[in-house]
């Protein structure tokens, strides 16, 4: 039989019934699969277990958006890569609900992703450190990675408005910054910048309208926001257009960024949900082309250029 791992993140996922386990085993042993679960217990626990895998035929991402991404991290440090596999079972679950996967039905999900196809995607980095949809800065960012979980479990994703709503009191700050994007030098003010590799990033759906996950580019989007007032007025737009048609929104599409801030930021990077912590200036971004992952095939045709 072909061998699968999942990695299972219990802090993330909501597998509480021996009864489910059982059923996950079921159904890989239907599609040929001897499986072993691997618990994580702490951060980075995930990219670890990757790394020191033996050859498998497929590796299960089991948590949320930040298990993903340790797995990847993982997968990226080894000589012979894996075919990896998402099973969403995060708060926001963004790389989920772009993949195509149904809203915490864990059975179904695993059922589409067995019966999916094996794609190659692009996988972003930040100074070497891997990213698969989104690094992002800016005042309020944090709420992806400083909301209490005691929150998230209880409210779900009402958890991050209600952290955030404690936050509206404090000043928006704006950095002063060059940047380099194929050869060409820019400047500019700015208080917010998103490098994303997705149509989907927190919880807002269709931020770009036509995302390829193999193009080998990311998107880069900064803005510049005064108050409150500002904010709120991208929000609106963001959710009703494309990103890249919002009036404010400088906006990039290339394979090579690297951003200089003429002093270190203030808050943290948030790369896929967690946080990012820096005291450098300098910051560059690039794409590794040769990830393997097993997707639904729901929105193959929608953000995938290439048919392998």
């Amino acid at each position: 039989m072909k061998k699968c791992v999942i990695v299972y993140n219990p802090q993330s996922g909501k597998l509480k019934k021996k009864q489910t386990l059982q059923t996950f085993y079921d159904i890989l042993r239907n599609h040929g699969y001897e499986t072993e679960i691997k618990y994580t217990a702490r951060k980075k626990d995930a990219t670890e277990i990757v790394k020191k895998l033996e050859d498998v035929d497929l590796v299960i991402s089991a948590g949320g958006d930040g298990t993903l991404n340790e797995v990847i991290t993982g997968n990226l440090a080894r000589k012979k890569r894996l075919v990896l596999a998402n099973l969403p079972m995060g708060t926001t679950n963004d790389v989920g609900n772009m993949y195509g996967y149904t809203k915490n039905n864990y059975i179904k999900n695993l059922e589409l992703l067995l019966d999916g196809t094996k794609k190659t995607i692009d996988v972003c980095f930040i100074n070497e450190t891997p990213f698969v949809y989104v690094a992002c800065l800016g005042d309020y960012i944090d709420m992806a990675y400083s909301t209490p979980r005691s929150l998230k479990e209880k409210y779900g994703k009402i958890a991050y408005v209600l952290y955030g709503l404690k936050q509206l009191g404090n000043k928006i700050h704006s950095y002063d910054i060059k940047y380099k994007i194929d050869g060409k030098s820019y400047e500019g003010t700015y208080s917010f910048f998103f490098i994303t590799n997705a149509s989907r990033v927190a919880g807002f759906n269709d931020v770009y309208y036509d995302i390829k996950l193999d193009d080998n580019k990311f998107e880069v989007a900064f803005c510049h926001v005064k108050n409150k007032a500002e904010l709120m007025r991208i929000f609106f737009l963001v959710n009703n257009m494309d990103l890249k048609d919002v009036p404010g929104i400088v906006y990039h599409q290339t394979d090579n960024l690297e951003i200089e801030f003429l002093t270190p930021p203030k808050v943290s990077w948030c790369i896929d949900g967690e946080e990012y912590k820096s005291s450098k200036k300098k910051f560059s971004f690039r794409i590794d082309r040769d990830t393997k992952m097993m997707l639904p095939k729901e929105n193959i045709v929608k953000l995938f250029e290439k048919k392998d």
